[in-house]
């Protein structure tokens, strides 16, 4: 058996708990892993609140937070291939089986070894911050002195899009509340605040001409707002709204496969690309953890650590 923390059917913070399962089994395409660190997204509040009650598919209650993760390979499945007992590795749990727990399981084939010199903390904010950001520069193909903009750029994911641009050398513009310019200002993001509502009228000043390229990360009407600024409607992609459609552009189309995995990594191991980890909680205070995320006042990244025994912020 091991802990877990999740949820007992969707709603709010209250249907939120702790509970004791049995360590999942591996199907051949699984990897079972005991998990180290996980990483906390915006999607899992979501998934609790049933923004998407399909996602996992007829999957019972209780079900468990969590997308991504790094950890110890316990059991490998037959058809999985390059990972072995032992290995530190890191993924994204697509199999829904969570990842606060002490024990999970990942697709072998969305499931990477972490390099030396990683830390696992830096590795589990990969599978779903980081390569969101791979994959919407890389749909977006723009050249370098190319001018993008980031709409909600004070998060994981657009710190870590902001950063996957300027090492391609595109010049960003990224949008955000007040509390999130000084890491934004600290990866080369021209910063534009929202707070007075002058949002267009900035980026306007910034970029008389319009954007060559927009990553959306907020969505509704902020998405709508900014979109005209980029000069080719399909120059405008959305990691969180699929009526960007209606807009001319598209969603991010999202891979996280083993190559993106392990070319996040190596940015990360090379000095690119930093997740800017802001609070780490033990599993004990997951429910913490979700709310920090869920309040949309946490800059960067808020991770879970289940090898400490209490909380720490960083």
């Amino acid at each position: 058996m091991s802990k877990a923390f999740g949820f007992r059917e969707f709603g709010g913070p209250q249907v939120q708990e702790f509970f004791d399962r049995p360590d999942p089994v591996p199907n051949p395409a699984e990897v079972l892993i005991r998990v180290t660190v996980a990483a906390v997204n915006p999607l899992d509040h979501k998934l609790r609140s049933g923004f998407l009650p399909e996602f996992f598919g007829e999957r019972p209650f209780p079900q468990v937070f969590g997308a991504e993760a790094t950890g110890v390979v316990l059991a490998v499945g037959a058809e999985v291939e390059g990972l072995d007992v032992g290995d530190t590795v890191f993924g994204g749990a697509l199999t829904g089986a969570g990842t606060y727990a002490e024990t999970t399981v990942l697709l072998g084939a969305n499931t990477a070894r972490k390099p030396e010199g990683l830390r696992d903390d830096w590795a589990a904010t990969i599978p779903v911050a980081a390569t969101s950001a791979l994959n919407a520069v890389d749909q977006l193909d723009l050249p370098s002195g190319a001018t993008i903009l980031v709409n909600g750029v004070g998060g994981g994911v657009g710190l870590a899009t902001a950063q996957v641009a300027r090492e391609r050398g595109l010049n960003v513009i990224g949008t955000g509340g007040t509390a999130k310019r000084t890491l934004a200002e600290a990866v080369g993001v021209t910063f534009v605040d929202y707070t007075d509502g002058r949002v267009v009228a900035q980026v306007r000043a910034l970029a008389p001409d319009g954007v060559d390229g927009l990553v959306d990360l907020v969505g509704g009407e902020s998405l709508r707002a900014v979109a005209p600024l980029a000069r080719d409607p399909k120059k405008v992609v959305s990691v969180t709204d699929p009526t960007v459609a209606e807009l001319g552009g598209e969603m991010v189309r999202r891979r996280m496969d083993r190559a993106d995995l392990e070319q996040a990594a190596a940015l990360m191991v090379q000095g690119h690309l930093d997740p800017y980890i802001v609070n780490t909680y033990p599993l004990s205070q997951a429910a913490e953890a979700v709310a920090l995320v869920e309040s949309g006042h946490a800059p960067g990244k808020v991770v879970v650590d289940l090898t400490l025994g209490t909380a720490s912020e960083g």
